[in-house]
Order: C-alpha cells, then sequence, then structure tokens
C-alpha cells in the first residue's frame, strides 16, 4: 500500500536514506530540507517551520499519512538546540492536522543514545517548557565554554525522548490514534560523523563515549529500516517510546537493572509488614 511520508533532514544522511527506501518501495516522499528536496525550508526558527510544514501539508494534498523527523545538528552552537528540539516539536505540532486526515497516520523522530549521556538540566526544562528564547540564550552560554559546548547536543537529544514520552499519549497524538515514537541511535556512518571517524584518534574518542559490541558503527540503513517500521500500518502500539538501536551502547552503559529506581516504595513497605511481625 503506497503512503505520503513527510521527511525532514531529507537531503543527506539518515534523512535520504529513508527517503529513498522509501521511494523504492513506491511510496511518495515530501523532502524538507535547507536545499535539494520538494520543501527548502529553515527548521532553526519558527516563520521557517511553519512555512515548511504549510508546504508540505500542500504539496500532499492535505493528507499525509507518515512524518519522519531526521533533520539535525551537533555542532556546539545554539542553532543546534533550535533544530533538533523545535525544528522537531514545532514541524510536527504544525503537520498533525494533515495526519489526521489520513486512515493510518504515524510519527517517528531522531533521538540518539546521547540522551543518555551527561547534559545541562536548565537547558533541557527550557526547551521542555518551549520556551525558545530562555533556551537559546542557555546554549549561547554552554556554547561559549569547550567543556560544556557539547552538552547542547545531549541535552537536546533527551528532550526530545522526553518530549515523546510527554506528548505522545496525549488527545493530540494518541487520541488522534497516531502514533509518536523516537529511535535513538548510535554512531551512524553519515556525512555528519564522517569526519570524526576519518582518524583512529577520532574513532578511539567516539567509541570511549558510544561503546558498540554488536557490528560497530552502523549504517544509515539499519536506523531508516526501524523509522519506516515505525511509520508503517503494522506499528499499532508504540507510543511514546525510543527505541535505543546503537549497537548495544545503551545496555553497556546503563547495565541490566534500569528498575529498581521504582522499588525503593515497595521495599518500605516489605520493612514495615516484616517489622509488625
Amino acid at each position: 500500500m503506497s503512503r505520503t511520508y513527510v521527511v525532514t533532514g531529507a537531503a543527506s544522511g539518515i534523512g535520504k536514506t529513508n527517503t529513498q527506501i522509501l521511494r523504492a518501495a513506491g511510496n511518495t516522499v515530501i523532502g524538507v530540507d535547507l536545499a535539494g528536496v520538494e520543501v527548502s525550508g529553515d527548521l532553526s526558527h519558527r516563520e521557517g517551520r511553519l512555512t515548511a510544514a504549510a508546504e508540505a501539508t500542500r504539496l500532499a494534498n492535505g493528507t499525509v499519512d507518515a512524518v519522519i523527523a531526521c533533520a539535525g545538528l551537533s555542532i556546539p552552537k545554539p542553532v543546534t538546540a533550535a533544530v533538533n528540539y523545535f525544528g522537531m516539536t514545532e514541524f510536527l505540532e504544525a503537520m498533525q492536522p494533515a495526519l489526521t486526515t489520513s486512515p493510518a497516520p504515524r510519527v517517528a523522530l531522531i533521538s540518539s543514545m546521547a540522551s543518555l549521556q551527561p547534559v545541562a538540566p536548565p537547558l533541557v526544562e527550557a526547551l521542555l517548557q518551549d520556551d525558545e528564547q530562555a533556551a537559546l540564550a542557555i546554549a549561547e552560554e554552554l556554547a561559549g565554554d569547550p567543556q560544556t559546548g557539547n552538552l547542547i547536543y545531549s541535552s537536546s537529544k533527551q528532550a526530545v525522548s522526553r518530549w515523546v514520552r510527554r506528548e505522545a499519549p496525549k488527545a493530540l497524538w494518541a487520541g488522534a490514534g497516531i502514533p509518536l515514537n523516537a529511535v535513538g541511535p548510535g554512531t551512524v556512518i553519515t556525512p555528519m560523523t564522517q569526519e570524526l571517524l576519518a582518524s583512529e584518534d577520532g574513532r578511539k574518542l567516539v567509541d570511549s563515549v558510544v561503546p558498540m559490541p554488536l557490528n560497530s558503527h552502523q549504517a544509515p540503513e539499519s536506523i531508516a529500516n526501524l523509522l519506516i517500521w515505525l511509520t508503517s500500518v503494522e506499528n499499532t502500539h508504540c507510543c511514546g517510546q525510543t527505541i535505543y538501536c546503537d549497537g548495544g551502547a545503551d545496555v553497556v552503559l546503563r547495565g541490566d537493572d534500569i528498575w529498581s529506581w521504582n522499588e525503593a516504595g515497595i521495599r518500605d513497605t516489605f520493612a514495615r509488614i516484616q517489622g509488625a511481625h
């Protein structure tokens, strides 16, 4: 069954790979990027996001079956926060009306396993409060110090994953029958990472931060195919998830127990019961 997709970041990397796979399968794809695709749009500011969403909706004749949001940056500058967070969330909210006219609407975003790494909490909170002015001001301060500039990227990705969890079960998404999910890649071989991975020192640095015991660095197809499944009609119940497709980086860094944080209350209950006896 042919579907109509809108893909941001469609001119390169994972977005381009998504576009190629979807078109080869007979789908219609409306690409959004700075240039070289169907919709030229700058997602670093509000006007650009809304204009791009309106044009994508027009080209789709008002009905979009799925949106895959891949546009992103990793440079230690405020624009990274603007594109990675607001360029996804605000764009998707603008696309929501066109999605509701599809019989099987779906949305998937790119997060990152960097969402699990150290962040700047004030920046994450400003992003989640949808306060772009405050977020960019905080990011500007972070960018002024080489020790904190890289926190802009991880903060933007954690905020994206938290936004997905917060918004997915709400009326705008789940209530409208729209599964909203994200994928968290490890180190993907794209133009964004090519220079860093070209040297042995660069690869060692990357691997120290993103350990990938399963098959090492990944091709963009590994992420594109998962995004395509999440936005297919087969996905009926995944809701609010960030699926870490990262060669094992998540499990290496967080270990086998991500549940016991929720056990304190029940431990206290058992202790009181045992004390009563």
